[in-house]
């Protein structure tokens, strides 16, 4: 090797070395700035898995222990140990985990229902279908059967507003909402409008068939079956 490649082989490494040394020295100083920050959030990430697996863990429990309040609860209704169902039911809608307190509130409506009590029953179907954390379907189906429960206690005219948004074509409940229609509609003495509602409805044939007669029958008492 002769005098100049050995001057540039030192002058190559004397520059790695000064760039070595001033990464090394941009990295300190990084450090002394941010390196709280960095610590900072490392642990936050660690105490953030950690906090996720217990809550999963917690979460866990809590649906077994609910599922299991849930079977005692059929077991007492099995026995005829009703008053005491109720009560454990009405407990379990209130601290049950997820899903097991929508089972709960749409079994004691159901209790409520058998015992005459339509009231407190409709109740409890308007707080399901009021609660946001319930998926919809259930929401509208709870509206659906406050709906049916209180066509003779309920305002007509808002009992009808109320199913407008389940009577449209796109909604599952379209059927049911246009029956609970056309029968406050009728209550209010509103008899056209009810003709329509029910002649619509004994024509529909995606309607169920049950429904369909009673619309068909509902349609003759208005006294307006020729609507043509």
């Amino acid at each position: 090797m002769n005098e100049k490649q050995q001057h540039d082989a030192a002058a190559d490494l004397l520059i790695k070395e000064v760039d070595e040394d001033l990464r090394h020295e941009q990295l300190t100083n990084l450090w002394k700035r941010h390196g709280v920050l960095v610590v900072g959030f490392g642990v936050a990430a660690v105490l953030a898995v950690a906090g996720w697996q217990g809550w999963r863990a917690w979460d866990g429990q809590q649906r077994k222990d609910s599922s299991l309040r849930f079977h005692e609860i059929a077991s007492l209704l099995e026995q005829g140990k009703r008053d005491q169902a109720v009560d454990d039911l009405t407990r379990l809608a209130a601290d049950g985990s997820g899903g097991y307190r929508l089972l709960a509130n749409l079994r004691l409506a159901e209790l409520r229902q058998q015992q005459g009590d339509l009231a407190a029953a409709a109740a409890i179907y308007r707080a399901v279908a009021a609660d946001s954390s319930v998926a919809s379907v259930y929401r509208d189906m709870a509206l659906i059967r406050a709906g049916y429960l209180t066509l003779d206690s309920s305002d007509p005219a808002q009992l009808e507003k109320a199913m407008e948004p389940l009577a449209v074509e796109s909604s599952s409940w379209r059927h049911s909402a246009r029956e609970i229609q056309a029968l406050a509609a009728l209550r209010r003495g509103d008899k056209a409008r009810a003709a329509d509602l029910f002649g619509r409805l004994s024509e529909d044939a995606a309607a169920p068939e049950g429904m369909r007669t009673r619309a068909a029958e509902m349609l003759a008492v208005t006294g307006q079956a020729d609507r043509g």
